[in-house]
């Protein structure tokens, strides 16, 4: 079949390179126009295009994919069928309609659930213990289409956003080029979403990264390993004393009762943000539920230190407090 890909960030990019190796025939490459400036001050290239241009493919950056302009780049095109993987935009009906066979696009969540532009994220963020892929059949709503197939992974316990989107994105590739060969054949058997089941995977915001140190140790550990590669999960180092330190936590681990005996487990529960112990490489703070144990930390303008590190260079003691410089807000 004659595809027209569709797609920007790098979790489409395998799928675009076993498009490549299969039979099927790339004929062009659609992504969102590259704006984002490096420190050099150019912009460089998106993943895809990079891909793209390896293969000799022609590549396209329409500002919006549903005007005239861009339907007739498409109608020349002749495709068969549209892949949409990570696009950024949704397609119009109008443009659908452009391909005889339609669109397949691939989802990095066990829809109905984390419907949405972030499906990684949010699975982590919400402790979910398994994830998978999704293609549907796609029309007019997002990630609403009918399910043509899907695959189901484990989420690995201590696996981040950025790791398990590579696995992903692995694993999803080889299933829609299965789907675009049962599609071929008149072989694939739409099942409709439930939408009762529906939830909902929003576009990230800053305000997303900030701890809440009164949710459990747990959920915030899941936080931190959801929040990469952006916003990333931040707090403050507050004393009373001096200016409040802002810190990115970058790694944690749940404390145990069994790891360490430094920690007065008997003693009653701080509030949540206390920190507990600050001496070598122990970095514990209270949360509304268990202690989180600090492993990695990048101060405001720094480096990323171990704990070990940061402790002898920053003057963090018990009784401290993490927190915020003020009550955030968020509707999630």
């Amino acid at each position: 079949m004659r595809i027209v890909m569709l797609g920007t960030g790098t979790y489409a990019v395998p799928l675009l390179a076993e498009l490549y190796a299969s039979f099927h025939d790339v004929v062009a490459v659609f992504t969102r126009p590259e704006r984002q400036r490096n420190k050099r001050g150019s912009v460089p290239p998106s993943p895809m295009r990079g891909r793209a241009d390896h293969e000799g493919t022609a590549v396209y950056a329409p500002d919006d994919i549903n005007t005239e302009s861009s339907h007739t780049t498409l109608r020349d095109l002749q495709p068969d069928l549209f892949i949409v993987c990570d696009y950024g935009q949704i397609l119009s009906p109008q443009t659908l309609a452009l391909a005889p066979k339609g669109g397949l696009n691939l989802h990095a969540s066990l829809l109905p659930k984390y419907r949405g532009a972030a499906p990684i994220h949010w699975a982590i963020y919400h402790g979910e213990q398994t994830t998978g892929n999704t293609v549907i059949q796609m029309n007019a709503g997002v990630d609403a289409g009918p399910i043509v197939a899907q695959q189901t992974t484990r989420i690995e316990p201590a696996e981040t956003t950025v790791e398990l989107e590579a696995r992903l994105a692995d694993l999803g590739s080889r299933l829609i080029v299965k789907t675009i060969d049962q599609l071929a054949r008149g072989a694939l058997q739409p099942s409709v979403q439930e939408v009762e089941e529906m939830t909902r995977a929003p576009k990230l915001q800053k305000i997303d990264g900030h701890i809440d140190w009164t949710r459990s140790a747990q959920a915030i550990y899941n936080q931190i390993r959801a929040m990469v590669p952006w916003p990333k999960s931040f707090t403050h180092h507050l004393t009373g004393e001096g200016l409040p330190l802002r810190l990115i936590i970058e790694s944690s681990a749940v404390f145990s009762a069994t790891m360490f005996s430094q920690l007065p487990l008997s003693a009653p529960a701080k509030p949540p943000g206390t920190v507990l112990v600050a001496e070598r490489d122990c970095l514990f703070i209270q949360t509304g539920e268990g202690v989180l144990r600090i492993l990695q930390l990048q101060p405001a303008g720094k480096k990323v230190l171990s704990a070990d590190a940061f402790l002898r260079g920053y003057r963090v003691k018990a009784g401290d407090y993490f927190g915020p410089l003020a009550e955030p807000s968020s509707d999630r």
